[in-house]
Formats: structure tokens, C-alpha cells, sequence
């Protein structure tokens, strides 16, 4: 393992430890194969970024992207970040913190259909 995996491995350990509660609520209704069977991991490393949850067997991945995703330079840092992902297989999704707390009906649906589409294309 290269240094630079080792660093990633260990800031998704702490990150687990200090996820932000979007995060908590999301990830009470995806762990253990809640939804739908499929089954997430969170915090996982993916090359030099850290997905917030992924189903790795059909490579989604789901942001959460909360305040800190507004200015310009976080925007380009989210479009880089999304590329590079893309370019390795996975299909990235995005939700907003607010979705979470308003309507995590919605995005658990969003996220069924994401999943069900890609097992269907595989």
C-alpha cells in the first residue's frame, strides 16, 4: 500500500467516526442491506477521494453535499472529483443535506431507482 492509500484509508476511518448527521440519518437507511438488499459502505476510499457511501458491487456512489459545496471553488473541486470517479466506472450521485431532513422518502427512492437501473445495464 502506498503512503498516499494509507493516508486515504485512515482520514475514511476517522470520518466514519465524525459523520456529519445527514450522513447518520442516510446511512441508517442504507446499512445492512435496507435498501432493497443492496448493500452500502460508507466513507470509502476511491483512488485520492473518500466517497460518502458506495455500493461497490454496482459501483454508485452517493455524495453528500451539505454548505460546503457552494462557492465556486468547491463547485470546480465537486466537477474534478465527479470526472475522476466517473472515469474509473463508478456513477455518482448527489444529495443535498436539506433533502435528507425534508425528504428522505425521495432520496431513498432516487437512490432504489439508481440502483435498479444499474443492475438492469449489467
Amino acid at each position: 500500500m502506498r503512503d498516499n492509500e494509507k493516508k486515504t484509508l485512515k482520514r475514511a476511518r476517522s470520518l466514519r467516526k465524525a459523520m456529519p448527521k445527514s450522513e447518520i440519518i442516510l446511512w441508517q437507511h442504507v446499512r445492512r442491506e435496507q435498501l432493497d438488499g443492496f448493500k452500502f459502505r460508507r466513507q470509502v476510499p476511491v483512488g485520492p477521494f473518500i466517497a460518502d457511501f458506495a455500493c461497490v458491487g454496482l459501483k454508485l456512489i452517493v455524495e453528500v453535499d451539505g454548505a460546503t459545496h457552494a462557492e465556486d471553488h468547491e463547485i470546480v473541486h465537486d466537477v474534478r472529483r465527479t470526472r475522476f470517479l466517473e472515469a474509473q466506472g463508478w456513477r455518482v450521485v448527489r444529495v443535498l443535506n436539506t433533502d435528507i431532513y425534508e425528504s428522505l422518502d425521495g432520496v431513498l427512492s432516487l437512490l432504489l431507482d439508481e440502483l435498479q437501473n444499474l443492475k438492469r445495464a449489467k
